[in-house]
């Protein structure tokens, strides 16, 4: 028997994010929002997801804060 899977972590872009200023590189952009899950998939069709949230990443250096 022959089975094709993957395991990995996926983003989905949500829309933009709030205006804020950045705790890492310390400027003021839009973040992006952004939903994080992991997730398994047989033959390329995912069969399961966990460990769903949603973030908010810097604009100009991706520093992540939970939304």
């Amino acid at each position: 028997m022959f089975f094709l899977f993957g395991f990995g972590t996926r983003q989905k872009h949500l829309g933009p994010g709030d205006t804020r200023t950045c705790p890492n590189c310390s400027n003021t952009t839009r973040w992006a929002r952004v939903r994080q899950y992991k997730q398994f998939s047989l033959f390329f069709v995912p069969v399961a997801r966990w460990n769903r949230r949603q973030l908010e990443v810097c604009g100009v250096c991706g520093f992540t804060v939970a939304a």
